[in-house]
């Protein structure tokens, strides 16, 4: 009973954790994305929103790098996961839901592995919804641009 209870209270800091690294990271992003959309103004507007997609896919992708590394770092500092490698394996593959099961937790950590799994849908989910909000601003812009 102990041992649910220790892996409940750390899947819950991870979730914690991540879904601020990711709210904080979408935030800087967006200042980053902003401001750089200000410093190209004089671009070709297809140029300029091709710059601001790739920026923000980039950006995401270091997040959930992050994210995932954080997970890999912690398996590896509790022994579930023996060497960096395998610990960044299990946590990417957990992490983006593909789950192999070539790398398994023992009983111990088996379940703090498994909530990785939807904290990393979750989370990919709410980047998506960022990329499409962002992308529907940016055919605003062109809409824009077209009427002139």
């Amino acid at each position: 009973m102990m041992a649910l209870a220790g892996n409940l209270i750390l899947a819950s800091v991870m979730v914690i954790f991540t879904v601020i690294v990711h709210f904080l990271g979408l935030l800087v992003l967006l200042r980053l994305l902003g401001s750089h959309g200000r410093m190209v103004d004089h671009w070709h507007t297809v140029a300029r929103q091709c710059a601001l997609l790739i920026m923000a896919v980039l950006g995401i992708v270091f997040l959930h790098t992050i994210e995932i590394w954080s997970y890999a770092l912690l398996f590896m500092a509790l022994g579930a996961v023996e060497g960096l490698e395998p610990a960044l394996y299990f946590s990417t593959v957990s992490f983006s839901s593909l789950g192999y099961g070539d790398i398994v937790l023992s009983e111990r950590w088996r379940l703090l592995g498994a909530i990785e799994a939807p904290n990393g849908l979750i989370l990919f989910g709410w980047s998506t919804a960022f990329l499409l909000s962002l992308m529907g601003k940016l055919r605003a812009l062109e809409h824009d641009w077209l009427e002139r």
